[in-house]
């Protein structure tokens, strides 16, 4: 029997928290690492290597994570659409949060040598393949259990754990260095990471308590789950794949150059200390996390896939404004493109994300359709993006490579978005008669 209309509001509104408590959690253990990455491992695991040598380094053992996202969203996606979406959640977070701890143990170089770099990659792993199966998971959760005309609002619940764990991540880091002053580099940088634990213990504690997805239970019960869902993908909707994963392109490119790539960036080139860069992204995850439910709600109005396109070109028409910005090397300029770049632009295509992903993947592969196509560009584009544009810096003494690399994605984007046609609608959920539909 159906839940009256009060207990699915209830419902609806639990399900959004969870999912962005959860990504939260999630993503703060994420964002450590790649601003430690940015500011400390380069010395830390890779002391022979000197300069941009080390950074990059420490890049690639950011982008290892991400190369391990695919194989966390087949594999949680498996699990996800036979098990339901609450169980894998529980056992991201697990994984993700003991990783993370584990990180914070592992002694430096100078003590332990090789196996230093060894156990941080593999601790990276176990992050990239935690993370391939968190963001599905949670987005369907918000989504699938959202009210008709609201599922771009309900579903921005899940990216706001972005901007929140960024945040969250920045004050923790910021504290660390205040804690251990000119220590950070030795032991300070570990704090955020030991202090995972605590979070990881309030994670469980809600995601515990959080229902199952209407959708999965309903599927379940009159059609069954599928045997092999990532074959059934991969068979019958991998143009779906290839749409989900050429939207997701753009965000990725634009996001990690803004969050992870400029810090190393304006500290190691243009000399911008580092407490400044941090105060910078403190500042910038503030507006991120208000903007991201504004243009969810928006996406509502205006349709989710026309708020994507139009965002897309928006960041092509930035890209070389943004780095112009951050070459001037003056504090207030940098912020403010740095608000720009995340705050506005990539948060309007970002926030009707999970609302479109699950619209193109049936309820009975959703989990794995939807993770996988946002897992590809964050693999292919999010974890190379920090790196590749350290690398076209070094080779050509100029950020226009870059630049020409972020148009060129959203132009891709826009495109996709203008082929990324609803196929599935929630089960539950009739839309009403005012609803807002796209071209």
């Amino acid at each position: 029997m159906s839940s009256s209309p009060p207990a699915r509001t209830g419902q609806s509104r639990r399900a959004a928290i969870g999912s962005l408590v959860g990504t939260t959690l999630e993503w703060y253990d994420f964002f450590i690492y790649g601003t430690t990455a940015s500011l400390v491992f380069g010395k830390v695991f890779f002391p022979a290597q000197h300069g941009v040598v080390g950074t990059l380094a420490a890049f690639a053992t950011f982008a290892v994570g991400f190369g391990a996202r695919p194989l966390g969203s087949i594999l949680f996606g498996h699990y996800g659409d036979r098990l339901g979406r609450r169980t894998v959640l529980i056992l991201t977070l697990l994984i993700m949060g003991g990783a993370t701890v584990l990180i914070g143990c592992i002694p430096s170089y100078g003590t332990i040598g090789v196996w230093a770099p060894i156990l941080l990659v593999v601790c990276r792993i176990a992050q990239g393949v935690a993370l391939g199966g968190e963001w599905g998971g949670a987005a369907l959760l918000s989504v699938e259990n959202a009210p008709a005309r609201r599922r771009g609002l309900f579903g921005s619940s899940t990216q706001i754990g972005s901007p929140a764990g960024l945040l969250l991540a920045s004050l923790v880091i910021a504290a660390a260095s205040a804690i251990s002053g000119d220590a950070f580099d030795v032991w300070g940088w570990r704090i955020p990471f030991l202090c995972s634990v605590i979070i990881v213990a309030v994670g469980l504690a809600i995601r515990r308590g959080l229902a199952e997805s209407r959708d999965f239970a309903e599927t379940a019960q009159t059609e069954g789950v599928a045997a092999m869902p990532v074959v059934r993908v991969l068979r019958e909707d991998w143009r779906s794949v290839l749409i989900g994963a050429g939207l997701g392109a753009a965000n990725n490119a634009l996001y990690y150059t803004v969050a992870t790539y400029t810090l190393a960036y304006v500290t190691g080139t243009l000399g911008v200390p580092k407490g400044e860069t941090i105060n910078h992204l403190t500042i910038v995850s503030v507006c991120y996390l208000v903007s991201i439910p504004l243009f969810g709600w928006l996406s509502d109005k205006v349709g989710l896939r026309r708020q994507v396109a139009v965002a897309a070109l928006a960041a092509a028409a930035f890209a070389f404004p943004y780095f112009a910005m951050i070459g001037t090397g003056k504090s207030w300029v940098i912020l403010l493109g740095m608000i720009l770049g995340l705050a506005v632009v990539q948060s309007a295509a970002y926030a009707p994300q999970p609302a479109v992903y699950s619209e193109l993947f049936p309820a009975r592969t959703r989990y794995t359709g939807a993770s996988l196509s946002y897992a590809l560009p964050t693999t292919i584009v999010g974890g190379t993006a920090p790196f590749l544009a350290t690398w076209l810096y070094s080779l050509t003494g100029s950020n226009t490579a870059m630049a020409w690399y972020v148009v060129a994605l959203s132009l891709l984007a826009a495109g996709c978005a203008a082929l990324a046609h609803r196929k599935h609608t929630a089960a539950t959920r009739v839309p009403a008669p005012m609803e807002v539909t796209d071209a």
